[in-house]
């Protein structure tokens, strides 16, 4: 499971959004749809999202977007299985044919000759590049 890096007791939708990568409307839809996750309201009406919400989140964003779960399918596994069974049988990591290789290909760049350019040349691009920055 991913560890986040900021250890708060509790979490607004927007920085719970940043940590999950999930949209806010998503994350209040996912709230109608699954019973277990019910954010804690504070005192002005906003959510206050707690690490183990936050754990949940991942684990349905997993099975619904990385599992291919459809919201029925996930609300049957969150209702037969806990979230650190689910951890503990590697249901919710993905297979390690899924996962990124570790290395890289990166293709080799040949050394190519110096590029010549006029000094009128330069300018003229300069005076481009002004006109493109002028028009943001």
């Amino acid at each position: 499971m991913r560890e986040f890096s900021i250890k708060k007791l509790y979490y607004s939708i927007s920085e719970v959004s940043k940590i999950t990568e999930v949209e806010q409307y998503v994350l209040r839809y996912w709230e109608g749809e699954f019973e277990q996750l019910k954010p804690q309201k504070n005192r002005s009406g906003n959510r206050a999202y707690t690490n183990k919400d936050i754990q949940l989140i991942f684990v349905i964003k997993i099975l619904l977007r990385d599992k291919k779960y459809t919201i029925e399918g996930a609300k049957k596994i969150l209702a037969e299985k806990s979230i650190e069974e689910l951890i503990a049988e590697n249901i919710i990591e993905p297979k390690p044919e899924e996962k990124k290789p570790a290395v890289v290909e990166v293709p080799v760049v040949k050394k190519e000759e110096p590029i010549l350019i006029q000094k009128s040349d330069l300018r003229e691009l300069l005076g481009i590049l002004r006109d493109l920055y002028k028009e943001l």
